[in-house]
């Protein structure tokens, strides 16, 4: 049995231009679905979409619409907005881009559209290979393409950006309530991350941090000079006075040493609630400013002894 090798061949040899490649996709739209798993059917070439015209508009098999545009070179800007404006312009839930050259950075923005919108974008290689002196064939690829693993992780970032927003807006309230009673954190500017801190004023001592979770929340003094032992002994130093401390703070503290870790936390949890819930900011809010206030009031004279 004799082997013989595929040859690719210039798209342009096979469709002199891309109107005859769309004709030619118009009459055989099943090559393309048993590509990406569809059932398209009633493909229709030039059709409008406002000012514009579609390379082909065909039907799911739910019948709604899906836009296919060609594009026999690499992929440019241009097609890219052209998909994204026919699809918006004709309500399609499904768009289609051939190239011959998909670039880089177009996979990124089709696997970013998938997990952004809430339609289903292709990027699908075209090329054109024989056998011998066989007739040509197109050769089609799946590039990128929509999954539930891409809309998923859509979703993961969708939640992610809206806590970051919540979060910000949270440290934003705090921050002003907070310059009326302490100049503690006045230099501070709002953050998306959880906490947000000021320095002790001792080097490497660490953090006065306010940290807020979903539904809870909490005032710190993290301990990090860059050692594990001389943190350890700067906590064991504190914890000694463990008992005159939480006195005069006015309430028990969580004093976590954190053996394995290099870092050691003292710190005052709220109750009250998180970032979730915006109902009871203000009470959360006032409740670790106050906190924040009487941790770092009890603590200064004790982190002075230290004479770090």
């Amino acid at each position: 049995m004799t082997i013989d090798k595929l040859q690719r061949r210039p798209l342009r040899e096979v469709w002199r231009c891309e109107e005859k490649f769309t004709t030619w996709l118009q009459d055989n739209i099943d090559v393309l679905n048993e590509v990406l798993d569809l059932n398209l059917e009633g493909a229709e070439p030039e059709q409008p979409a406002g000012t514009f015209s579609v390379d082909i508009v065909a039907k799911d098999e739910s019948g709604n619409p899906v836009v296919i545009e060609n594009q026999l070179e690499k992929s440019n800007h241009d097609h890219l907005g052209k998909l994204i404006t026919y699809l918006t312009a004709i309500g399609a839930k499904i768009g289609i881009w051939i190239v011959a050259d998909p670039r880089p950075e177009h996979v990124g923005s089709i696997s970013w559209l998938n997990e952004s919108s809430g339609a289903d974008f292709y990027l699908v290689k075209l090329e054109a290979v024989r056998i011998g002196e066989s007739d040509p064939a197109p050769l089609l690829t799946l590039i990128v393409g929509p999954s539930e693993e891409s809309r998923k992780a859509g979703e993961t970032k969708k939640e992610m950006a809206e806590q970051d927003s919540i979060r910000r807006q949270f440290w934003m309230e705090l921050l002003d309530g907070a310059k009326k009673k302490t100049k503690l954190h006045a230099n501070i500017s709002p953050s998306r991350q959880n906490w947000i801190g000021t320095s002790t004023g001792i080097r490497g001592l660490g953090f006065l941090n306010y940290v807020i979770r979903r539904h809870d929340a909490q005032v710190e003094l993290w301990i990090d000079r860059g050692k594990d032992s001389e943190n350890k002994a700067i906590f064991d130093k504190l914890a000694a006075s463990k008992d005159a401390i939480e006195k005069n703070f006015g309430a028990p503290l969580k004093w976590q040493r954190l053996e394995g870790k290099r870092g050691c936390r003292i710190k005052k949890q709220i109750t009250l609630g998180g970032y979730r819930d915006k109902d009871k900011w203000p009470k959360i809010q006032d409740a670790m400013i106050d906190a924040m206030i009487r941790l770092a009031k009890v603590l200064k004279p004790h982190i002075v002894k230290l004479k770090l």
